[in-house]
């Protein structure tokens, strides 16, 4: 079996040129079909300070431009979620390293495996795939092309092939804090979840989520009952907002979402009912500084920029799969907390430094949540 774990170490001390500069646009290639409902898309570059501190930049030439190709899941480029973060990390290649994009945008899981024929077809060095439900086209590919490199976005491998690297982000590191911060602030003792699917990925997300609201309630004395649900989409708005509005409808006064694009809809029934939401994936705050109390960010960008550094410079980054979590600087708490305590932000990163440290391990699914809770 040669599936392996690895993480990577991330630095934090030098700040990176968007790729909209003088270092050269990020060009288009037309990627999707014809008669396809994909678009290709030139998006602005959204560069996220926080995100800019914890990339380390390595100087690196090469004779020829390396193309790195990257085809979303569902939701597109623009999903304020892990798509968007996706391309902003290539944006940040394509500045760092001068290699040349190619990027499609996919708007529905039946024509993923077009998109990817399609940049393998223009001359992909390496090619991502966003999202764990793009793993068997992915697969297939590798093992069609074996003179290609790919990488994958929340998925894993039990035998992974030399010219594959899986990148899965401990989500439940994250969703334990701000489930901590969740039970701290609730009034009215219950607090909600809404998932996308409901698979080991999101799993993550809630398992954790519970286990920071167990943790609060230990501390304080309270009991939080925590209700959720699942959208069977990430890319419905509207039906996150139908499934929000049930929860805070139901008593919930603080609803965490991991949904993609179908949580924008969750946002959007958290500012109607006055009540607190907390993003996923990127600092969602800006979306409704009233109701996003905390966002439980994945730094999707910092994980394609840095193996995609590591590709260009000539390492095998295949046959692998890369761990990324607290102590990586890959996933993290949004620094923003005007609408809860100091006293609740300074509690939680003790209890950030003890989950780097160890002491803390949040957990992944029930099982793990039984004996968390024992």
């Amino acid at each position: 079996m040669k599936k392996q774990i690895a993480a990577i170490l991330i630095g934090c001390t030098l700040t990176l040129t968007a790729c909209g500069s003088a270092d050269g646009e990020v060009s288009t290639e037309t990627t999707a079909s014809a008669g396809s409902a994909d678009t290709i898309s030139d998006t602005s570059d959204v560069q996220s300070a926080k995100e800019q501190t914890i990339i380390e930049t390595v100087g690196i030439s090469k004779p020829e431009p390396v193309q790195i190709a990257l085809v979303t899941s569902s939701g597109g480029l623009e999903d304020e979620s892990f798509n968007q973060s996706a391309w902003e990390g290539l944006q940040r290649a394509v500045g760092t390293y001068g290699c040349e994009p190619l990027y499609a945008e996919t708007r529905s899981d039946t024509t993923f495996k077009d998109n990817l024929d399609n940049v393998i077809a223009q001359g992909g060095d390496l090619c991502w795939g966003i999202g764990y439900s793009c793993a068997e086209d992915m697969l297939k590919a590798a093992q069609e092309h074996p003179e290609i490199s790919f990488a994958i976005i929340d998925n894993y491998f039990e035998d992974t092939p030399d010219n594959m690297t899986g990148v899965m982000f401990r989500a439940e590191e994250s969703s334990f804090l701000v489930g901590y911060i969740a039970a701290c602030v609730s009034e009215t003792g219950k607090i909600g979840f809404v998932g996308g699917m409901k698979n080991e990925v999101i799993e993550q997300f809630r398992y954790g989520y519970m286990a920071g609201a167990y943790y609060a309630d230990k501390e304080n004395g309270k009991t939080t009952e925590v209700l959720f649900e699942y959208s069977d989409t990430f890319s419905d708005s509207s039906k996150g907002k139908v499934l929000a509005d049930t929860l805070y409808d139901n008593g919930c006064d603080v609803v965490f979402h991991a949904a993609g694009e179908t949580g924008l809809g969750v946002i959007e029934s958290a500012k109607e009912h006055d009540l607190y939401v907390i993003g996923a994936d990127k600092d969602q705050s800006y979306l409704a500084p009233e109701n996003v109390i905390a966002s439980a960010e994945k730094f999707v960008s910092v994980a394609l920029y840095s193996l995609s550094g590591q590709f260009i410079s000539g390492e095998n980054i295949g046959g692998q799969t890369v761990s990324l979590g607290l102590a990586e600087n890959a996933v993290g708490i949004s620094s923003q907390h005007s609408l809860y305590s100091d006293e609740i932000y300074n509690k939680m990163l003790v209890l950030k430094d003890e989950i780097i440290a160890g002491t803390i391990v949040p957990p992944t699914d029930e099982e793990s949540f039984t004996a968390f809770a024992k």
